[in-house]
């Protein structure tokens, strides 16, 4: 995932559709053997149009399920050094660049929330979040700004 910054605002998508639906910045899945910097700066040209030049690591989310002994890990990026145009028809949803005083008020996901602050602070972070499958939802969460 990279947050995009220019000037006082982040490049948002408008994503409507799947079982992931609201404003989430550009991201998406590593393609082996492709490093995690390579294939968020992929997932931002594919996304958005955008070319990244360079990124700052700002950390980690990490969600395990216990129950299905399942792990998912997702690197956090931003950045404000990019060319390009936006693409006309994004795959993912409508391109929007929001007024980072805005973005608490947008529709997305608790999880996506959460993260959206730890971006624009000094250092880095890590969210460790382990899910409860018999409940259906978060039993821990646990934050660690670095």
């Amino acid at each position: 995932m990279c947050m995009i910054e220019k000037d006082d605002k982040v490049l948002m998508i408008d994503r409507q559709h799947g079982d992931f639906q609201g404003f989430i910045p550009p991201g998406g899945k590593v393609d082996f053997p492709e490093s995690f910097s390579d294939s968020a700066i992929r997932e931002v040209k594919e996304e958005t149009g955008l070319a990244i030049n360079s990124m700052i690591y700002k950390g980690l989310y990490e969600y395990v399920n216990p129950q299905k002994q399942d792990r998912y890990m997702i690197f956090h990026y931003l950045t404000d050094d990019f060319e390009g145009e936006l693409l006309a028809q994004p795959p993912e949803g409508e391109l929007v660049w929001v007024d980072k005083k805005d973005l608490s008020s947008l529709p997305m996901q608790d999880s996506v929330r959460r993260r959206i602050p730890y971006f624009f602070q000094e250092g880095t972070f890590e969210i460790h979040v382990e899910w409860d499958g018999i409940k259906d939802g978060e039993r821990e969460v646990r934050i660690r700004e670095l």
